[in-house]
Order: C-alpha cells, then structure tokens, then sequence
C-alpha cells in the first residue's frame, strides 16, 4: 500500500489538528522543530499555533518568516506567558472544529512521525488523551549527569512517564495528544499552577469518566537544565505545583511523591547536629545513597561525566521537597500561583 493510501483512512477519520507550541526566547530550536513539524500538518490536514510568550531573542521573527511561506502556521501572542495559557487560547481562538490538539514543547526531540503515531493511537484506543514516555537527554557534564538522574528511580520514583512504554492505560502522563471535545468539557488547563498543571488536568480529566493512553508507538526527549541552580528552581516548582495539586483536590500524595517530603526535613535536622550527633545521620545515609547511586552508574556506564548524577538527584529531591513545604505551610491568603 502507497504512503499516501495508509493517510488517507487517518485524515477522514478526524476532522482538523492543533499543533500548539507554547514558546519563549527558544530561537536556537524553533526553526527547526516548525521545518519538522509542517510535513506532519500537511498530512494530518492539521495547523500549527505558535503560542509566544514574548521573546525577545529573535524567535518571533523566525516564525512570522515561516508564516509569510506556509499559511498553515499561525503566531499568536501569549500574554500571560505560561504554557497552560498557550494551550487555552489557541483552543479557545482555533479549536472550533478540530478533532484533537497536540501539545508540543519547543525545547525538545521529535521523532518525524510523532504526530501521525499519535493520532493512531487515538483512533485505535478511543483514548481521549494520549500522553507519551519523556526520555532526558543531555550533552554537557551536568547536563547528562541531570539526564542520569531524570531517566531512574531514584530521581524520579519510579513514574511511568519517565521510562519506556509498550502502552498501557495510565493516570498521568506527559502531555501530548488530546480529544478537544474532552479538554474543553474539563475546562482546560487551571492557568493558576505554573508547574504540575498537565497532572492536575489528568486528575479532572480521570474524574470526568475520560481515558488516557500512554503511547508505545512513538516518545519525545526533553532536554534537561544546564545548571544545578537553574535545576532546584526548576524543582522548587514541581514541588509548589504538586502541594497546590494536593490542596485542590483534597489528594493523597503517592508513596513514590511522599518519600522524597522528607528531605527538607532531613537536610532541616541536620543543621543540628551540633546539639547532638544524631541528627545528622538521616542526612548522611540520603546522601550516601544518592552518591553511591551517581558512583555505581558511572562505574557501569563507564562514563565518569555522570557520577554527579547522586549530587543532581539530591539538588531535585531538595528543590521538590522545599517547594511542597513551602506551597502546604503558606496561609491561604499568602499563596501565590504555583
């Protein structure tokens, strides 16, 4: 059967798909992730929003050159900046209509047909959301040492978006494809969470009766942090965006979220060790653990550039740890978004 044969069943089983691209000063990946993407709106009967929270590094301008070339593509203007935002107005301006929107995230890898695969799996599941496994990969030191220690369970407990998938139902997972019809009776993403609101959505989603379906057909790479500092920020926000995830829903936090609660705690413990010796041994054996952890995939990987993979574990459990707390113990009327 000729590749346009095997479209032609997809493109008149689904009436027209968003491709939104939440984006901010990313004019080293725009370029090339549109020149990726429009073959794949071409052949989906799709259109791609670039939702921009305005940059300032020349992204603009690469995008309103490739709107001039391909009517297909769409700037818009994302004033309030986040990525939930993004999504919620270039569905609320252009979703009337389309079947499905595809969330894409600028600054990450896409296999070529990873919008075709979506698709697929929608039609073939009925899924009204389709979420796929989110593999770090990094190319400085520190860079691949975060990747390490993203890609295990020790960074990450053990979620299943973080691993490879054969497909399976699942309650969460990263956000890539979603039935418009589905999103739009939930009511979108919540803009005031800045972090965790795709698990948030997923949680209204599962309530609602819908479906989510993690992909084992196609998956994306995210490209982590270059930085330990720009890392704990990162984390801090998880970690305030899954206690405000909590406080909403009146949730119980998984055993995998609970145990890294402690750290904060631990690290707090530990600075009164001069009162007594003790204190300090919760802190020694999660450092050791983390450590030994960064030591022993060294070791096996023979790649002595990702020991730091324990230090970067420990800066995330840190960062989500104080970022719960922070978010929890804040008065109601002192809580800012997270």
């Amino acid at each position: 059967m000729a590749p346009q044969d095997e479209q032609k069943p997809m493109t008149q089983a689904v009436g027209s798909i968003l491709i939104v691209i939440p984006c901010l000063d990313e004019v080293a990946h725009i370029g090339g992730l549109l020149d990726q993407l429009r073959p794949a709106a071409a052949r989906l009967g799709g259109r791609i929003i670039v939702a921009d929270g305005g940059s300032t590094d020349g992204t603009q301008a690469i995008v309103e050159e490739v709107v001039a070339r391909d009517p297909r593509v769409t700037l818009l203007a994302n004033p309030k900046r986040l990525q939930s935002a993004a999504i919620n107005l270039a569905v609320g301006i252009f979703g009337a209509g389309a079947d499905y929107v595809i969330r894409i995230d600028a600054h990450g890898g896409y296999p070529d047909d990873y919008c075709d695969r979506l698709v697929e799996e929608a039609l073939a599941t009925s899924a009204d959301s389709v979420v796929v496994s989110m593999l770090t990969a990094g190319t400085g030191a520190v860079q691949k040492a975060v990747a390490a220690a993203q890609n295990s369970k020790l960074g990450t407990g053990g979620s299943k978006h973080r691993h490879m998938s054969e497909g399976e139902w699942v309650d969460h997972g990263h956000h890539a494809l979603m039935r418009i019809a589905a999103f739009n009776d939930v009511g979108g993403y919540d803009e005031s969470f800045s972090h965790n609101e795709d698990a948030e959505l997923d949680y209204r989603l599962r309530r609602a009766g819908y479906g989510i379906w993690m992909s084992g057909r196609t998956q994306m790479v995210y490209y982590p942090r270059s930085t330990l500092k720009s890392l704990y920020f990162q984390y801090l926000g998880y970690g305030r965006g899954r206690a405000k995830n909590v406080l909403k829903h009146r949730m119980v936090p998984k055993v995998r979220q609970m145990i890294p609660l402690l750290v904060a705690p631990v690290v707090l413990l530990a600075l009164f060790s001069f009162v007594h010796w003790l204190a300090a041994v919760p802190f020694l054996l999660w450092a050791a653990v983390c450590l030994g952890y960064g030591l022993v995939t060294a070791i096996r990987q023979r790649n002595a550039g990702i020991a730091l993979a324990g230090v970067s574990a420990m800066v995330m459990h840190f960062g989500w740890s104080v970022g719960f707390w922070q978010q929890l113990l804040t008065p109601r009327s002192l809580r800012r978004v997270a």
